[in-house]
């Protein structure tokens, strides 16, 4: 895996102060893409386990609230398996911190129907994860004034309250 940038401080994506992890390979290809660049597999740096340790040390703040996975892609089948290594690992960790994630997936079509199907460690993310965000970016519905995402079409969806009640609930 690849990645274009870790943010050791970012107030952007999640609440809080947090750490950003920005992964490198996307097949989505979304009109307005902010990251773009990032579309590319072997765009950045190559993920090592020195990274791992940055990505460790830059949460072990008290004033940090959690980690965050971007993209790229992080649920992207080839991010996968590296992407599971670090959110058991920071989950260890870390488990009072959150972890949110990113996906252009559709939470219940996509990650709940094919990926936890066909890839084992998808179910294993989600277990790790507090908070997905889905859903393509739009341009057409790109709102600045919107808290978290991108479009309007994308959802913030607290997952364990979704896999607990088998339906979506919303992080609000």
């Amino acid at each position: 895996m690849y990645y274009a940038t870790i943010k050791p401080t970012d107030v952007a994506n999640g609440p809080g102060v947090r750490v950003s992890l920005f992964v490198s390979g996307c097949t989505h290809y979304c009109k307005g893409c902010f990251n773009a660049e990032a579309w590319d597999f072997h765009y950045g740096k190559e993920y090592t386990k020195e990274t791992v340790e940055q990505i460790i040390r830059n949460l072990d703040h008290s004033y940090i609230a959690g980690l965050t996975l971007l993209g790229g892609e992080p649920m992207h089948p080839e991010n996968q398996t590296e992407v599971l290594k670090l959110v058991e690992e920071v989950r260890r960790r870390f488990p009072d911190k959150t972890i949110w994630c990113y996906t252009g997936y559709d939470f219940e079509t996509d990650i709940l129907g094919d990926m936890v199907k066909n890839l084992p460690q998808t179910r294993r993310i989600l277990e790790c994860l507090d908070v997905l965000v889905d859903g393509k970016f739009v341009e057409e519905k790109k709102d600045l004034k919107l808290r978290f995402k991108g479009s309007s079409n994308q959802r913030i969806i607290k997952v364990p309250d979704s896999l607990a009640h088998q339906e979506v609930i919303l992080w609000e």
